[in-house]
Order: C-alpha cells, then sequence, then structure tokens
C-alpha cells in the first residue's frame, strides 16, 4: 500500500482511497523456471 487518504466522496469522512500495487515479475519468473525445468526432466 502506497498512500492512504480520506474519501471525499463518501458522507461522513469514513471513506479511505488505498493506492495498491503488486509486482507479477518474480512470481512469472519462478513459474516460467519450473515450466523449463520439468521440460528438460
Amino acid at each position: 500500500v502506497a498512500r492512504i487518504r480520506q474519501d471525499q466522496s463518501v458522507d461522513g469522512g469514513r471513506g479511505l482511497v488505498l493506492v495498491v500495487s503488486g509486482d507479477n515479475l518474480r512470481k512469472g519468473a519462478a513459474l516460467n523456471t519450473i515450466q523449463i525445468a520439468e521440460l528438460l526432466v
């Protein structure tokens, strides 16, 4: 979670805006390595 801010569009000030990002590079690289190893075995 990068930032948490109050959502002005929600009445009563009870809303939050979350900025979230993910990195699938490591997971993708690991899966690719496993698939190559399976082909070699």
